[in-house]
């Protein structure tokens, strides 16, 4: 039986390779004639260069960037300034300030004709300005000063120069995520996804207050998937006409995943958690609705599942003895749940 295992990363736990690793060792002890591809998998979070860069021939690492061979350039927000980067998270002075600084580079360079921004994983909620100020742009406050950095400083705004932003390459600007979120509102970037970065209930409201400030001033629409990354798209939409692409789709695009689920008997995937979410634009979703479209039968393997899963796949918390050991040893439990896959297969 020819087996692909394509899992995201466990966020904060263990890398998407080190996972897909991990399953395949417990797949292989009980059924050694296997053929088992690992194609570990991401969504423009955490690990989305890293893959690429893997399953990508001809691609070159940039300092922070990845150059791709037909000119195309992936920057990931998460390994720049992402909350797994933080060690004690700030969410109302957090920003994109270091993401910009890359982007510059990226943009100076000639051999970029394409820039593909992965914008998941975000340790803050500045509607991306942090990210324009280092490419240039200048957002001042009454006193002519420019504002701080981060959230706090969105409410003190008064105005906003773009001017001397470098333009954006012949084949566009794109970001890459699994959120369409818009950038106000109950669902938007502050009320649902501040909270995850540290901030309380009155952080979330200033914030909210802040990008909705943004939003005015700058007289853009918010859209959907403008909520990404803290609001980082729509800040850059503020600068050039971007688009926004399904973050798992366009990796999967990259390395290959249609053409290695056709290959397959059997697909595992997973993710540190399987949610109500899980299936809207977020790697298990999309392996799922790929594996689907050929008629293969898809497997989970996750940290924890809002659902029992049943037939359907393992939990390491149902394995471990406590939440934590799964948490804190993901690689030997994910061999064990690997295995215990292996052993209910009977083809």
């Amino acid at each position: 039986m020819k087996v692909l295992i394509a899992p995201d990363s466990f966020k904060g736990t263990i890398r998407n390779s080190d996972c897909a690793a991990a399953i395949a060792e417990g797949w292989l002890s009980v059924r050694s004639d296997d053929e088992v591809t690992l194609l570990p998998m991401a969504d423009g979070g955490e690990g989305t260069l890293e893959t690429i860069a893997q399953n990508s021939k001809g691609s070159v690492h940039v300092n922070s960037w990845l150059l791709l061979p037909e000119g195309t350039a992936v920057v990931e927000l998460a390994a720049i300034c992402g909350i797994t980067q933080e060690s004690v998270l700030d969410p109302m002075g957090a920003s994109t300030y270091k993401l910009g600084l890359v982007l510059k580079e990226v943009f100076a360079d000639p051999r970029v004709s394409k820039i593909l921004i992965a914008v998941g994983g975000s340790s803050s909620t500045d509607g991306g300005v942090g990210a324009l100020i280092a490419l240039g742009a200048r957002f001042t406050q009454a006193n002519g000063e420019p504002i701080p950095l981060g959230g706090q400083g969105l409410s003190s705004i008064i105005e906003i120069d773009l001017s001397a932003l470098p333009a954006a390459p012949k084949n566009g600007v794109f970001c890459l995520s699994d959120v369409k979120s818009h950038l106000l509102g109950e669902l938007g970037s502050a009320r649902v996804f501040a909270p995850q970065k540290g901030a309380n209930e009155a952080q979330v409201i200033s914030l909210e207050v802040g990008l909705a400030h943004l939003q005015k001033i700058s007289k853009h629409d918010d859209f959907i998937g403008a909520g990404a990354a803290g609001g980082t798209p729509f800040g850059l939409s503020l600068a050039w006409d971007i688009q926004i692409n399904s973050g798992a789709e366009a990796v999967g695009a990259i390395i290959g995943l249609n053409s290695a689920i056709e290959r397959c008997d059997l697909v595992i995937t997973g993710e540190g958690r399987l949610d109500s979410q899980s299936f809207y634009g977020k790697v298990l979703g999309t392996v799922t609705s790929m594996a689907n479209g050929f008629g293969k039968k898809t497997l989970y393997c996750v940290g924890s599942s809002e659902k029992p899963l049943n037939a359907n796949g393992i939990a390491l918390e149902d394995l471990a003895p406590t939440h934590d050991e799964a948490m804190n040893q993901p690689r030997a439990w994910l061999v064990k749940a690997g295995a215990e896959l292996a052993k209910r297969e009977a083809f």
